[in-house]
This record gives C-alpha cells, sequence and structure tokens, in this order.
C-alpha cells in the first residue's frame, strides 16, 4: 500500500465514524436530488516527494493524465473557456458553463490575470527564501465580477529549503472519494504542479503538504466507500513494496510552457479494478 492509501483508509473511517451531515446542501445530483454528505473539517497529508512518497491511490484506478492536463488549463497555459479547455482534453467542466462558453471569471482566468505563475516562479528564483510566495485564486473582485463555481484548490505557498523546493495546498472544500482524498487526482496534480516548478527553478521537490478544510463523502458514495476499505484489505496482504511515482523528464533549462504531459512517466503503478463509478453533486 502507498502511503496515500494509507492516509485514505484513515479518512474514510474518521468520516464515517466521527463526520457529521450537512444541512440544505447547494449541490444536487444530476436527478435533482440534493447532494448530502458527511464531512469532517481540518484534513492534513504531508508527503515527501524526494523519499519517494508520489501521492497517488491504488485502491481504483487514477486518471492522472487527465489531472495534469487540468492543471495546465490552469497555470500553464491558463483559460476559462470551455472551448479551450476541451482543446487540451479537459471535458468536463460543462456543468460549470455559465451562459457564455466559460467557467466565469476563476480558476486560469484568475492566474492568467494576475500572473501568478511568473511572479512565483521569479521570486522563488530571486528570493528563495524569502516567506511571501504565496499564489491564490481566491481573489474577491474576481469572484464578485461574474457568476460561477468558487474555487476549490485555490491557494499554493511555496519554501525554498536547501536544494528542495516545498509547497502547501490549501482547498477550502473536497469531494473526498472522488478528488480530494489522498492520493485522488487533486494531490496528484498539484504534486505534479511542484515537480514542474521545482524543475525550471532548479531546484529538487521536496515536501507537499496538502489541507482541506472541508471534505466529505457523499450519501451515495457511502457504498464505495466500503469497497475501498475492502480493497485496501486485499492491497495490504498483497502488498509488494513498490512505490509508484511520478517522474519529470523535461529538458534542463526549459521554461514552464514548454513541460509537456509526454515529459511525464509515471512508473510502478498497479491499481485495484474495476473503476468505481460516482454520481457527483452539481
Amino acid at each position: 500500500m502507498t502511503k496515500a492509501d494509507k492516509y485514505l483508509v484513515e479518512d474514510i473511517h474518521n468520516i464515517l465514524e466521527n463526520g457529521f451531515q450537512d444541512v440544505d446542501p447547494r449541490p444536487k445530483y444530476e436527478d435533482g436530488t440534493p447532494a448530502h454528505t458527511i464531512s469532517v473539517n481540518h484534513v492534513v497529508r504531508k508527503y515527501d516527494l524526494s523519499k519517494g512518497e508520489f501521492p497517488i491511490c491504488t485502491l481504483r484506478p487514477q486518471a492522472w493524465k487527465t489531472g495534469v492536463r487540468e492543471i495546465f488549463t490552469i497555470y500553464q497555459k491558463p483559460t476559462n473557456r470551455l472551448d479551450e479547455m476541451k482543446e487540451m482534453g479537459v471535458t468536463w467542466w460543462d456543468p460549470w458553463d455559465i451562459g457564455d462558453g466559460t467557467i466565469g471569471q476563476r480558476y486560469g482566468a484568475t492566474v492568467k490575470r494576475y500572473d501568478l505563475v511568473h511572479k512565483i516562479i521569479e521570486d522563488i528564483e530571486k528570493n528563495p527564501y524569502g516567506r511571501r510566495k504565496v499564489m491564490s485564486l481566491w481573489q474577491e473582485a474576481d469572484l464578485a465580477e461574474t457568476p460561477g463555481l468558487a474555487p476549490c484548490a485555490f491557494l499554493t505557498m511555496w519554501n525554498v529549503r536547501g536544494e528542495f523546493l516545498d509547497m502547501s495546498m490549501v482547498q477550502r472544500s473536497g469531494d473526498m472519494l472522488t478528488a480530494s482524498g489522498a492520493g485522488g487526482i487533486n494531490e496528484i496534480q498539484y504534486a505534479a504542479l511542484l515537480l514542474m516548478v521545482a524543475h525550471v527553478t532548479g531546484y529538487k521537490p521536496g515536501v507537499f503538504t496538502h489541507f482541506v478544510a472541508n471534505e466529505q463523502i457523499y450519501d451515495r458514495h457511502i457504498d464505495n466507500a466500503h469497497e475501498m476499505l475492502r480493497r485496501a484489505e486485499v492491497a495490504e496482504q498483497n502488498d509488494d513494496g513498490k512505490s509508484p511515482n511520478l517522474l519529470l523528464h523535461a529538458e534542463p533549462g526549459c521554461a514552464f510552457e514548454d513541460i509537456t504531459l509526454d515529459d511525464f512517466e509515471l512508473v510502478d503503478y498497479e491499481a485495484q479494478k474495476p473503476q468505481l463509478k460516482f454520481e457527483l453533486g452539481i
């Protein structure tokens, strides 16, 4: 089992045993039924990428390439346009179209407006031990400008530590089993972002820490939660000691914009099948 698998088992047990149910939820399932959740507040997970602790779950297959493509739409070629997202292979944002073919002044549009990535990279290169390396997608002016889904994973903080670059990510809300949980898409893609920024600034990727303010299991995901606990028992019995890892083979000295999906390689990754299906709360 990976470190992420172990975190996920702990977090599922925590929510099922200690979680609280929400009241009058905003999200609804596709059939119009309110999408209730059981959740806990303040979940923290920490991985040392320099020690091979890449955050990826093996209890169900993770579409890691899709996660990296989404990171490209937010930070590398930032956009809020659905057609441009689809050109980059990100196809699931249609339910959040605000009516003009965009998701509003959100995510990539905010990164582009304030040139957030280039400012972070420049700060790391020119002032490595400064403690103001904060990249926030939560810009009140942007949120007020248009409707749209408020950013979930919205804040990263960056710190140089000798030859390593560490990064923490703050997420206001997380659907644990589909995206925000240990070794899920959100951790995979932000760890990949750390790999990218570390590469172009000349550092080794170090510690990645993920904080989720409120993490939930949806009521229609409870059966899948129990199935993942069952799979964890299987994984523990058949543990071969392998540690999956995402490697970045980009050219030395390349620009952030030059990194492609083909530069990434996921090694020693085997996930339990079949894939699980989750109804989304929209």
